[in-house]
């Protein structure tokens, strides 16, 4: 299993970096782990279009799906000239009627089941693309209904927090895990909001230490905020073999 960051900048962007996207490869799959401002753009520097067989999207807050709806625009424009396979758009539950409302406001309401194969995931229950399994697990983010994943292939393990606040959940979805790939935006865990919604880096250590996960990646971490000593941050373009 093959992860390659996209993007990795917190909710405003870190100077040259677009936001949360993460792309799993194995056994010749291909997941796109959110889909914030900036990723498709960053797919296009490899590609026409991107070749993914699913998008996932953690929650919605604008950084972690806000270039889906740039990639309706483009497929569009680019299905006219040639076909375009729709990949899967696993979104949480209620999600779909969401992305219908939203259409209505933006363009026409059936815009992203014209472009994704639309589907919700169900908590704790694992969905699969191609030879990939993806748990999601909630956990706390503001008031906002917000998921962990959890993706496995091959024996591999890696775990991505999406945008949690401390919470046994988090700990549980990287029980054990090859790689944990965890948001680390605060300072030192201070009230971002009632309830809080985010990770400092001494809890994100904390989180990673309690699962026995094996390998911490740190990610959504400002650029204002001080570079992590002893543990590796994410930036664009980053490949790790899983």
């Amino acid at each position: 299993m093959r992860l390659t960051v996209i993007g990795s900048s917190p909710a405003w962007p870190n100077p040259g970096s677009a936001h949360s996207g993460y792309m799993v490869q194995a056994d010749g799959s291909r997941i796109l782990l959110d889909c914030g401002p900036g990723v498709l753009g960053r797919l296009r520097e490899r590609a026409e279009w991107p070749d993914v067989d699913a998008i996932a999207i953690t929650h919605f807050h604008l950084d972690h799906w806000g270039d889906l709806v740039p990639w309706v625009w483009g497929t569009f424009y680019l299905a006219s000239r040639r076909p375009i396979e729709k990949p899967a758009l696993w979104v949480q539950p209620g999600g779909a009627a969401f992305l219908t409302s939203l259409g209505e406001r933006l363009g026409f309401p059936d815009m992203f089941e014209r472009t994704f194969e639309l589907a919700e995931y169900e908590p704790n229950v694992p969905f699969a693309v191609g030879r990939i399994s993806i748990t999601p697990t909630r956990v706390p983010h503001y008031t906002l209904q917000t998921y962990a994943f959890r993706v496995q292939s091959n024996g591999a393990v890696l775990t991505y927090s999406g945008d949690s606040a401390p919470s046994d959940e988090l700990v549980h979805a990287a029980r054990d895990a090859d790689l944990f790939v965890c948001e680390a935006t605060l300072l030192r865990g201070e009230l971002d909001g009632e309830p809080r919604g985010h990770l400092s880096l001494d809890e994100a250590v904390e989180a990673f230490e309690a699962s026995g996960a094996k390998r911490l990646l740190v990610t959504h971490r400002p650029r204002e905020l001080p570079t992590p000593k002893g543990y590796e941050l994410a930036h664009d373009g980053l490949e790790l073999e899983v």
